[in-house]
């Protein structure tokens, strides 16, 4: 067997697909042979294998232990494996990870296995697994000690579960320890020993929260030996070098690897337990920034002077060049800038001297700040290829963090902590580097350090002092005047739009800044002036607002950049285009009446940019955004009539495409502009407008699939309806059928199976607003034909927002015929039950999910109406009330929760229809919303007293903190769908519930006294709240 599945690993390697899904069927069938995992186990020992197919015979066989060893799979049934195979393959495999001496791709893939293998296995039927990895470890060859080290890093990191890791934490962290100060063992061993240790960390966080004094306790004496070695490595200087080599020197690889382990294993405590680091970090953060000082020319010399190769892992993953460590090094610095003993330390010496620009410790901390933020070769190389790559920084949207970023963040960090201190010891600094001629690089750095300092200064709303704005311009003037160094430039005149945000001082740069988009030769400082110019508008100097002459001269040099480039290399500059649009969104808010300026093109090159940068959703939000602001100022008919005979043609000209039933982006962009376009309308409409955009819509509404084309087109022909519908139904298209025809065309396609929910979401107001402006005397027979198709697709809509879409068509009849409503679902059948029955269960079922406030409130007006009218067809029919808990106390798994399915209780829908209102009426007083939140407040509060861990917080900031987490926040978004008062639903809902208990309103009193306890209490609440 084994020579098959070696042929069958190798086929699974072509390039050829036929042979290659051939050989992934045989291995498919060959799983359920007996013999195929320990044939897999020995295909990955035998050395005349070659290694590619070795390896892929060991994640073979680490996916086939995953879903078949134990015997259990969630996706399905498993495949059993004989306890005499698993016998057979365990040492085998142990053996391989352990002591193979060859590629460490085998190692690496073996180590994998037993991974898995003892997740499962350990300790029951694998007890001699750690003791023979920990009898290994001391004792073992440099090979040996590698594969097990190997072993149990992967073990710690990956299988083992809390209780199994600290039934053996000591004997796991003495031999860790043991390897680590070892000064016989290579020091790459050495930090992959470090590496083991640092994983522990991870699993003790996990149980930290539950057994926290013996954890911490466990923790500090395991730290005790730690710090001092942790301290000695650092202080370790690195070796000798050639001062004229163009790369690191092999010498330094093993003790760059155990310093990175080490730092980023101090981080790790940091992070897990504070409170056991705080008493330490001086003497760390000196070390620290002792060899950061050192390595200054190292750095310089490899990374600005030549382009040695950087951000390097070995086969392990441990990084071993210099600029990860120092990466790392400055995130710790940036962490130690919040322990109170170092603040305490550095406030004194501050205190000690006359200013801030007179402490040695500011100077230098500014110095090393500004090497390590200098621009490194290869970036520099980088961006004279690539624009948007420069502007992807000055944006803070790379994910490619630096130690150049690193540094911006520790400026960030001194600014929060010394507010304008920092910056007088930034401009002593920069000052001497002018003054003294230093390198371009270093000028451009302090100057970069300068801008993300004033920038998070405005973020935070904090001031800068007029002198100093003024002084750090003569060192801009230098910089915008250096002929030969364009990033130099470029930054000088980004550092100019900044300051004029900050007070204004820089506002006469303005003029030279648009000038240079066009008269500057290097496209670097040509986009850092685009991007200034937005930072200078923004900034409203010299009354910007309302100067048509700067608008146009600002939109004239973008006009006149742009008609030199080659748009179509724009199109994957995704940064530089984001750029273009903000400086154009920011010149039309001068004056947007220029946007239907015939002079002024300001709009026709932000279309443009939209059609070159589609597949941007950055682009497209932001000129979407702009649109929709320039339409709604535009709602004068004049000036609305304008606006479209100047946007027509571009929107209805991108709908001319051959295919609309493939995703197109310039479509979909134009569909959402065309609903912006619509939605503020001028009533009536412009005359013309129907028939200049109907027959285009028509045409995507019927043909196109996509669910981003079909919400805008059908959301653009309702506010068609809305503005004016008189419009819409004398219009005849090409085959004579009038718009109303049109649209039930449109509103039964989109209602049909075969469009998804999400993208039919929107039907449901179209559908409302045609019945609601034809009436029954224009649709006649169709009405009822209407009403019958929205409640069968209701019947089958599963999605929220498209459930809610077509309850709406039947809560806005509601609100003025609802005994018109009850006697048309009466007559109609669905799937075997009347239409009342079907339309009414899932209308209370999904009512307290609705969104937006006019739907809300309309929805609540119209169930208020069904319950008043009092019918018996109503109280008869019967939908889900309260869930029923389940009074078991077992952990509800997902398996459970399918075989044990939420149970309701069944009630009448008149009394449905009163519990959803007493829901909406605390929704709409805000009460939710508001014991949601202090809730929340509270929680957190607790977490802050429990977590009171001595290091310094920033109250008014968000903490960046380590470059790992940018990722994190770069992706984060609100996602509170909480809702906020609504005074006039809570005082409409008040009314009705007051006039209910009254005049005993169909029957108040007997469904009042169904209700449960809390919500009695919640209509006596405001029954009370309404007394004088």
């Amino acid at each position: 067997m084994e020579e098959q599945l070696v042929q069958s690993l190798a086929n699974t390697q072509l390039a050829a697909e036929g042979p290659r899904m051939q050989a992934e069927l045989d291995l498919k069938r060959a799983r359920t042979n007996p013999a195929f995992p320990l044939s897999l186990t020995n295909i990955g020992r035998h050395e005349s294998v070659s290694v590619e197919i070795r390896q892929a015979a060991l994640s073979s066989l680490r996916r086939f232990i995953e879903a078949n060893w134990s015997g259990e799979n969630d996706d399905g049934p498993t495949i059993p494996i004989a306890d005499a195979v698993k016998d057979q393959i365990r040492p085998l495999i142990l053996d391989l990870a352990v002591n193979f001496d060859g590629d460490r791709k085998i190692k690496t893939a073996a180590s994998f296995v037993v991974g898995k293998i003892a997740n499962i296995d350990w300790p029951e039927q694998w007890p001699g697994l750690l003791p023979t990895l920990l009898n290994v470890v001391p004792t073992g060859s440099e090979c040996q000690l590698h594969g097990a080290l190997k072993v149990l890093n992967d073990l710690v990191e990956e299988s083992l579960s809390d209780d199994q890791f600290f039934s053996m934490a000591r004997d796991i962290i003495k031999v860790v320890y043991d390897t680590a100060v070892n000064e016989s063992r290579k020091l790459i061993l050495r930090a992959l020993a470090v590496s083991v240790f640092r994983g522990c960390f991870d699993l003790m966080d996990t149980v930290k929260d539950e057994h926290h004094k013996e954890v911490t306790a466990f923790a500090e004496e395991a730290l005790e030996g730690w710090f001092p070695f942790c301290l000695e490595i650092l202080k370790l200087p690195l070796p000798e070098a050639d001062p004229h080599a163009d790369s690191q020197p092999e010498s330094w690889n093993g003790i760059i690897a155990l310093k990175f382990q080490v730092v980023k294993c101090l981080l790790k405590v940091r992070g897990v337990f504070p409170n056991i680091l705080l008493p330490h970090t001086p003497h760390f953060f000196q070390a620290i920034w002792h060899e950061l000082s050192t390595s200054q020319p190292s750095y310089e010399r490899m990374y600005l002077e030549h382009e040695a190769q950087g951000r390097l892992e070995d086969a392990d993953g441990l990084p071993y060049t210099l600029d990860f460590l120092v990466l790392e090094e400055l995130d710790f610095l940036n962490q130690c800038l919040k322990a109170p003993p170092v603040r305490k330390e550095l406030e004194a010496q501050l205190n000690a001297h006359g200013g801030a620009h007179e402490t040695p410790w500011l100077l230098e901390f500014s110095k090393i700040a500004s090497t390590y933020g200098q621009i490194i070769l290869e970036e520099q190389q980088l961006w004279d290829i690539d624009v948007s790559l420069f502007l992807a920084e000055e944006q803070s949207v790379s994910a490619n963090y630096t130690p150049r970023t690193a540094c911006g963040d520790l400026l960030i960090k001194m600014g929060e902590w010394l507010d304008q201190k920092a910056l007088e010891g930034l401009y002593a600094y920069t000052k001497s580097v002018f003054t003294e001629n230093a390198s371009w690089r270093r000028q451009e750095a302090s100057l970069y350090l300068l801008n993300m300092l004033l920038r998070d200064s405005l973020e935070c709303g904090k001031t800068v002092s007029s002198e100093l704005s003024r002084a750090y311009l003569e060192l801009v003037n230098h910089a915008i005047n250096q002929p030969h160094e364009p990033l130099l430039r470029a930054r000088g005149y980004l550092v100019a739009g900044i300051l004029s945000q900050c007070n204004g001082i820089a506002a006469n740069l303005m003029d030279r800044t648009i000038d240079a988009i066009t008269s500057e030769q290097a496209e670097v400082v040509q986009a850092a002036c685009i991007k200034a110019t937005e930072a200078f508008i923004s900034s409203d100097a010299n009354g910007v607002t309302g100067n048509t002459q700067l608008q146009t001269k600002i939109v004239g040099a973008i006009n006149q950049w742009m008609s030199t480039k080659d748009l179509t290399d724009l199109e994957d500059a995704d940064d530089l285009l984001v750029t273009l649009a903000e400086t154009l969104r920011a010149a039309i808010q001068i004056d947007k009446v220029v946007s239907i300026s015939s002079d002024v093109p300001a709009l026709d090159l932000l279309f443009l940019i939209a059609k070159h940068g589609s597949n941007n959703w950055q682009v497209t939000m932001l000129i979407c955004e702009t649109f929709e602001d320039i339409v709604q100022t535009m709602s004068e008919p004049s000036a609305y009539q304008a606006l479209c005979q100047k946007v027509l043609p571009s929107l209805t000209g991108a709908f001319n495409v051959a295919d609309v039933t493939s995703s197109n982006p310039l479509v979909i962009f134009a569909a959402e502009l065309m609903a912006s376009l619509t939605q503020y309308g001028s009533e009536p409409l412009p005359p013309g407008l129907v028939a200049a955009t109907l027959p285009r819509l028509s045409r995507l509404l019927m043909e196109s699939n996509d669910g981003e084309i079909l919400r805008p087109g059908a959301e653009s022909v309702k506010y068609l309806l809305a503005h004016d519908h008189e419009q819409m139904f004398n219009y005849h298209d090409e085959n004579n059928r009038s718009g109303l025809e049109v649209c039930l065309h449109i509103i039964d396609r989109l209602l049909g199976t075969a469009i998804e929910d999400n993208a039919a979401s929107e039907v449901g107001g179209l559908a409302a607003e045609l019945v609601e402006k034809a009436g029954h005397e224009r649709l006649g027979p169709f009405l009822p034909q209407l009403l019958q198709a929205v409640a069968n697709r209701l019947a089958t809509a599963e999605t929220a927002t498209f459930i809610q879409s077509l309850i709406l068509v039947f809560a806005r009849l509601s609100l003025v015929g609802a005994h018109d409503v009850v006697e048309f679902l009466t007559t109609i059948q669905i799937n075997g039950q009347t239409g009342l029955q079907v339309v009414l269960s899932k209308w209370l079922e999904n009512s307290v999910n609705f969104a937006g406030y006019d739907e809300i409130r309309q929805n609540v007006i119209a169930l208020s109406k069904l319950f008043s009218l009092n019918d018996p067809r109503v109280a008869q029919t019967m939908v889900k009330g309260d869930m029923i808990i389940p009074t078991s106390d077992r952990i509800m798994t997902r398996s459970r929760a399918k075989q044990n399915p939420d149970q309701y209780t069944i009630i009448p829908a008149p009394l449905k229809i009163l519990k959803v209102l007493i829901e909406e009426l605390l929704s709409a007083s805000g009460l939710t919303s508001a014991a949601n939140a202090a809730a929340a407040a509270a929680a957190e509060f607790a977490d802050e007293e429990n977590d009171d861990d001595g290091w310094e917080d920033d109250p008014d900031a968000i903490d960046l903190n380590l470059g790992s987490t940018k990722a994190d926040l770069m992706g984060y978004l609100d996602a509170s769908n909480m809702r906020h008062r609504d005074d006039e639903t809570q005082q409409y809902l008040t009314e009705f519930f007051v006039a209910a208990a009254r005049d005993n309103v169909a029957g108040f009193g007997d469904w009042y006294n169904n209700f449960t306890d809390e919500e009695k209490s919640k209509l006596s609440e405001m029954a009370n709240a309404q007394q004088p």
